[in-house]
């Protein structure tokens, strides 16, 4: 059974624990369409990243 060597202190167990908190995700605006949504991803509705036409643009039924 691993045992520790010394006892860990509440500051350092916090600065381990730091990374374990639940964050909202993050949204921008898009600059061609106005829309939000995530940095570096294609948006789905022109099909583009970065200015580029990656996919095909989805058709509004």
């Amino acid at each position: 059974m691993a045992v520790p060597r010394s006892k860990m202190s509440p500051m350092k167990r916090g600065f381990r624990r730091s990374a374990d908190a639940l964050k909202a995700p993050t949204y921008i605006e898009d600059k061609d369409s106005g829309e939000r949504r995530r940095p570096h991803h294609i948006d789905l509705k022109t099909g583009k990243y970065r200015g580029r036409q990656i996919l095909e643009p989805k058709d509004e039924v």
